[in-house]
Order: structure tokens, then sequence, then C-alpha cells
């Protein structure tokens, strides 16, 4: 195990056994390296990799917010790291649907037993009022498309499903707008999906989980058939 690694377990160590809690700074570069018997620079490199983790916050100067203060944002880490594995290409389409589907599904019945946001409920039937334009473009329907799903993976209430939703954002963009190009007549297809994002909506808001999870789990896999992308 290298240095920086051995300064991550020992963190890791600290943190679930309290030592540490949410919003108070790390101790100093050169505290913790004395502390836990490693150098400065194998400490820095560790606190990067929990800024990149969404694990730290650092400042630099020497006033209160100096320092690395631990924070909790687990879409920064586990979307970057998603993001990531996507971008290598390796991951066929198909897992992307199916992962889609397992996540979604699921992240909508809770939400819609929750379904206590109002304005999380209003800002997702913006997207949906935005795709009903029949002027929009393939391109800014997706994106509010896009939004519409991450909105409603947020109302879900599990930041960890969101993280992974989140990362995926860029895989499940490149497939959709693939198959946006082609479908022969993508105008009425925007109209169906529009639909369907409606009665999603819809059975959120009545509090319909079944029927929720029934309507998204029809709404990815059916464009995927669609659009031919299974074929591929």
């Amino acid at each position: 195990m290298r240095t920086h690694e051995r300064v991550l377990a020992q963190i890791e160590t600290g943190l679930a056994a309290g030592k540490w809690s949410i919003g108070e700074r790390l101790p100093a570069e050169r505290a913790l390296a004395e502390e836990l018997g490693v150098s400065r620079p194998s400490v820095r490199e560790a606190i990067r990799i929990l800024e990149a983790m969404g694990i730290v916050r650092t400042a630099v100067g020497s006033g209160p917010s100096a320092g690395a203060t631990l924070i909790d944002r687990p879409a920064a880490g586990l979307g970057a790291a998603v993001r990531l594995h996507v971008a290598s290409g390796t991951l066929p389409v198909s897992d992307v649907v199916r992962t889609r589907v397992l996540l979604e599904a699921g992240a909508v019945r809770d939400a819609a037993e929750r379904a206590s946001d109002d304005a999380a409920l209003a800002r997702a039937r913006e997207h949906v009022e935005a795709m009903a334009d029949p002027a929009l473009d393939a391109t800014a329907f997706l994106e509010h498309d896009q939004d519409f799903h991450i909105e409603l993976a947020r109302l879900g209430g599990n930041q960890l499903v969101e993280a992974i939703l989140s990362g995926m954002r860029a895989a499940v963009a490149s497939y959709v707008a693939a198959g946006a190009e082609a479908v022969e007549e993508w105008p009425r297809t925007a109209a169906r999906l529009c639909a369907e994002h409606r009665a999603i909506l819809d059975a959120v808001t009545r509090h319909e989980a079944a029927e929720a999870e029934r309507l998204m789990r029809s709404h990815i896999e059916t464009y995927y058939r669609e659009t031919g992308l299974g074929e591929r």
C-alpha cells in the first residue's frame, strides 16, 4: 500500500470512529503528517484525493476557513468516477439502459411515495411543459429530458442513486441523442416522450408508486427498442 493510501485509510478510520465531524477542519498538513507518521507530500496527495471525492473542501490562507474542511457531497465523487468510466467507451449501451431501468424505476417509486417537495415537483413540470413546445429542437428537448429525469431521481431522496445517475448523464445523453437521429419522425417521437413524461409525473404527484415505476420502466425500454439501439 502506498503512503498516501495509508493516509486515506487512517483518515477513514478516524471518520468512522467519530474523531472528526462534518463541518470540522482536519488538522493542518504538518500536524496531520506528524500524527500519522508520514511525509507532508503524502498528506497533501491524500487531501487532493479526498477533495476530488467530495469529502473535504480546501482553502488556502490562515483564516478560520483555511485548510481542509470535512463536507459530504457524494454526487461530486461518485459522479466524476462514473463519468470517467463511461468516457472510456467500454460500457455497452445495453448496460447503461439496464442500469437506468433499475435505478430510475426504483427512484420514481420512492418519489411517488414521498412526493412532498412542491418546489421540486414544479421544476419537473416546468421541464415537461418546455418539452411540449413543438418548435423545440432535439438538442434542447433532450437537455430538458435529462433535467427532468434527474429531478425525479432527486425527489426519490436517495443521494447515492442521484449521484450515480448524474454521473451517467453523459452516457445517457450520448445514446439518447443517437436514438433521436435514428428515428424517422423525431417530432412524433418527441410528442410521445413528452406524453410519457407527463404521465409519469402525474403518477408521482398522485402518489401512485407502482404505476409510476411501471411507466418509467416502459418509457426507458420503449425508446431503446424504438430507436434500434438494441440491435447495435
